[in-house]
């Protein structure tokens, strides 16, 4: 993938120390490791309503995920975007709600 130099959103980066990066890894991780389980119901012809469950507690971990991968940036790219004058990150965190809910 080709980056873009017309603009500053293709470069915006999010540094996060290794206590960040293992916590986020180990949710995915568990998130990974639930959907090859609701696969393998799949392949072993498990009841639907056992599928929809797994499911549902998928969507949870990834709604939890996004929740505090959310408030990270709010305390963290949202503040210095605000005290750095880019006001226009609020337009863009207010889609994001808008999106994530």
């Amino acid at each position: 993938m080709t980056k873009c130099t017309h603009c500053q959103d293709c470069t915006r980066n999010k540094h996060r120390n290794d206590t960040e990066k293992k916590y986020l890894k180990t949710r995915l991780n568990t998130i990974e490791g639930q959907i090859r389980g609701v696969s393998k119901m799949v392949d072993d012809d498990k009841y639907c309503n056992d599928i929809l469950i797994q499911l549902l507690a998928i969507n949870k971990s990834i709604r939890s995920l996004s929740t505090d991968i959310l408030k990270g940036h709010l305390s963290t790219c949202v503040v210095d975007d605000i005290k750095n004058d880019r006001l226009e990150v609020i337009d863009e965190v207010m889609e994001l709600i808008g999106r994530l809910s």
